[in-house]
């Protein structure tokens, strides 16, 4: 059985506005709700023109609120510039207010250059990869029973306290990530659509070194995957052609908004450029419903999971949202997925 999901980073339109793209990542989670999509997350970025997201957990309240059943969280929370004990009190207040729906990823990556990382710190260098371990493990503690004895902070909670806590998910596209899932014995997602460098080995090596612990007792994965589907293939291709753009510029350092079909049609690629966007291509999934259907059915088996987190971006809103329900009705109509 496949499971559908969607991560929205949500994207700025060339000729559009950020609070365009936020009103419209709060419709896009409304359509996903009415389709049946299984969890709905929203990623965190920071100083970037393209990408709207830079408070995750606020959406997440606004999303869940105007939804009825639909899971919702991060894709992720980006630990490394925040307290854990911030962290844990913000989504424990969430869950108290939508109790069974929250769901708390989190990531190492910063969503940001450098000097707006340094920024987030604030009169503090912004803490090394070397110190998210111990983040990662402080923050499970205050999400459930306490800190241990021997902390430094040891008894202190995180408010309110409940009996039930958010559902903690590992985001990632290294080794690193992979092994501190396994270690602490939660959820793990990779990002594909990142890279799928060595990906299903990753998700192999959590699978096998998955340690049982409270908060889960066998391993649980899932990928995240960029998917245009459209109603031909050859409608899917010239949609993707602003993705296409839109990614490689982002390899350049241009963080901007996504260019329109016919600005990325006309581009005039230098033969670097082919090259990248051909390397982003390989591990998108673009076409019709039964292309994209057998594409993400092959790529969820090389991981060994069923939950892909479907990532689309077009320039327009509209064939995004027509991506979506093409998705959820391929799905839909195929006896394994009821």
């Amino acid at each position: 059985m496949t499971i559908l999901s969607v991560l929205d980073q949500s994207p700025v339109q060339s000729g559009g506005t950020p609070e365009t793209a936020i009103l419209e990542t709060i419709k896009l989670a409304q359509l996903a709700d009415k389709l049946g999509y299984h969890r709905y997350w929203v990623a965190e970025h920071h100083a970037s023109d393209g990408l709207a997201g830079a408070a995750p957990e606020m959406l997440v309240g606004q999303i869940a609120a105007r939804t009825d059943n639909i899971r919702v969280g991060t894709g992720g929370v980006m630990l490394s510039h925040y307290s854990p004990l911030k962290v844990a009190e913000s989504f424990r207040l969430l869950e108290t207010f939508y109790p069974g729906r929250i769901d708390l990823g989190i990531g190492r990556a910063p969503g940001s250059d450098q000097r707006t990382a340094q920024a987030l710190a604030y009169g503090q260098q912004p803490r090394g990869p070397d110190i998210y371990p111990n983040q990662v493990q402080d923050l499970i503690a205050l999400l459930g029973d306490g800190l241990p004895a021997d902390h430094p902070f040891t008894g202190i909670h995180a408010s309110p306290q409940l009996d039930r806590t958010p559902q903690l998910w590992m985001l990632g596209s290294s080794d690193q990530s992979a092994q501190l899932a396994a270690h602490f014995g939660v959820p793990y997602s990779f990002a594909h659509f990142i890279t799928d460098e060595s990906g299903p080995a990753m998700m192999r090596s959590y699978q096998m070194r998955f340690q049982p612990s409270e908060l889960l007792a066998k391993p649980r994965g899932s990928i995240g995957v960029f998917v245009i589907c459209a109603d031909t293939e050859e409608e899917a291709v010239r949609l993707s052609a602003s993705r296409d753009l839109w990614r490689v510029r982002l390899d350049l350092g241009q963080i901007g908004p996504v260019p329109t079909v016919e600005e990325a049609l006309a581009y005039e690629y230098s033969d670097l450029e082919l090259q990248r966007r051909d390397y982003h291509r390989r591990r998108n999934i673009v076409g019709a419903p039964e292309q994209v259907k057998k594409g993400l059915e092959e790529v969820l088996a090389k991981y060994r999971v069923e939950e892909a987190v479907v990532v689309t971006i077009t320039h327009d809103y509209a064939a995004r949202a027509r991506s979506y329900e093409l998705l959820a009705d391929v799905f839909r109509s195929d006896p394994e997925n009821g």
